[in-house]
């Protein structure tokens, strides 16, 4: 029995991933605003709610959640796309609200997860829009980008855990039905090219996810960015 550490396990791939841990027996401990109420009184799941976007008091308000627990592996999975425009018509403070949750609240709970408890492996849930740079897709890539890189100085700081941020491909999940519903494809094209690509259900993606992760761990050096599509998983 393994126990897991899951951030926005409330839907999409977040919850496909608990689910998929729970039914293999693991214990799967959940952090995020909402709580996932299919996942309430499945044995070995525990979730405390919180504010990942409180970044200023994330690391105190979680650290009595994680205190003195040794967990196999960290998914940081919960994140925010945004709105798809141009970089110039994005406000800072958009850009401060995306960068925090999708970078510092990850940096927040990796600092406690080393200061109160113990952790193998963490896994960043990452993006190909990290590396594509698509037009539209500032706020996201930009911050993506530096989770990347954030946790590939992780690796260096940290050597008793291992780090990778790992791409799970195109899941459909809210995020992504609330692109397709906003985004002009006439303006983004890449949008209409994510329509007409391979889009996976948050539970394939899942079992997809859980599987690179352990690949990660024995195949390649922490700190590593990884995209399942390539991975022959």
């Amino acid at each position: 029995m393994r126990k897991i550490l899951i951030t926005g396990v409330s839907s999409g791939l977040g919850a496909a991933l608990a689910e998929a841990c729970l039914a293999r027996g693991d214990d799967v401990y959940g952090l995020g605003r909402h709580d996932n109420k299919a996942l309430h009184n499945k044995p070995g799941y525990y979730f405390l709610p919180v504010d990942l976007s409180d970044v200023e008091l994330l690391r105190e308000n979680i650290k009595e959640f994680l205190r003195h627990h040794h967990f196999d592996l960290a998914i940081l999975n919960a994140g925010q796309l945004g709105e798809i425009k141009e970089l110039g018509e994005t406000s800072l403070a958009e850009l401060r609200r995306i960068f925090d949750l999708n970078v510092l609240a990850n940096k927040q709970i990796i600092d406690a997860l080393d200061l109160h408890a113990k952790v193998d492996q963490v896994a960043a849930v990452s993006s190909g829009a990290a590396i594509n740079g698509h037009k539209g897709w500032g706020s996201y890539s930009i911050s993506k980008a530096a989770l990347n890189i954030m946790i590939k100085v992780y690796a260096e700081e940290k050597p008793w855990t291992h780090f990778s941020a790992i791409a799970p491909g195109v899941v459909m999940t809210p995020m992504l039905k609330e692109l397709f519903d906003t985004a002009d494809p006439a303006l983004f094209p890449s949008v209409q090219r994510l329509r007409e690509g391979l889009i996976l259900s948050p539970e394939v993606a899942a079992e997809r996810f859980l599987k690179a992760c352990e690949v990660t761990r024995v195949k390649h050096p922490s700190g590593s960015f990884l995209d399942v599509r390539t991975m022959g998983i």
